[in-house]
């Protein structure tokens, strides 16, 4: 028997930051997918244990300023794509430069440096990403995830997708169809 589980990094990931900050006492408030602020001074000792419980799940404390801003931008992007109530018109470029406090340039520049892609390929990536979580859900139609993930037309969307995936969207839908009609007849 098989089960097939939906799961939400974003929820797993606060979750798991919680429970750790809690299990060693740290007073902190969460600003955002990778930023914990401390509400008092927090010992070296409390910082290594807290690594040290987080790495367990394949997190790391980052602790130069340029792989900051790269998960920052990450974050932000994520953000951007996931949440349908930002503005869809507004483009990356402004919406990662008034978030983040730095020139797009500077941005651009420091993100392929330290990651051997563009901002660009990592919102498309995101975007196919959030388009397959949409298809999954099976609430939406092509049109509607389209508009939501900021796209011009459903063909935008297809070309994307078929690059990224190999597939278009109806055959990717087909084929999660069919495998949930395998699973039921098992």
């Amino acid at each position: 028997m098989k089960i097939y589980l939906k799961y939400d990094i974003n929820v797993i990931f606060k979750k798991t930051l919680e429970e750790q900050l809690d299990k060693i006492g740290i007073n902190y408030t969460i600003n955002g997918l990778g930023e914990v602020e401390f509400m008092e001074a927090i010992s070296v000792d409390k910082i290594t244990q807290l690594a040290s419980l987080l790495s367990i799940y394949g997190i790391k404390i980052i602790n130069d300023h340029k792989s900051e801003v790269i998960q920052r931008i990450k974050d932000a992007i994520t953000e951007m794509v996931i949440n349908s109530s930002i503005d869809n018109s507004c483009k990356v470029s402004t919406y990662l430069a008034e978030k983040l406090g730095y020139s797009y340039t500077y941005l651009s520049s420091l993100f392929s440096e330290g990651t051997y892609t563009s901002i660009e390929n990592f919102v498309i990536l995101k975007r196919i990403d959030r388009a397959k979580t949409l298809i999954l859900e099976d609430k939406l139609t092509l049109t509607e995830i389209s508009y939501n993930l900021g796209y011009s037309s459903v063909a935008h969307l297809s070309y994307q997708f078929k690059k990224t995936t190999g597939l278009t969207p109806t055959v990717f839908q087909k084929i999660i169809k069919q495998r949930k009609e395998t699973a039921k007849a098992q």
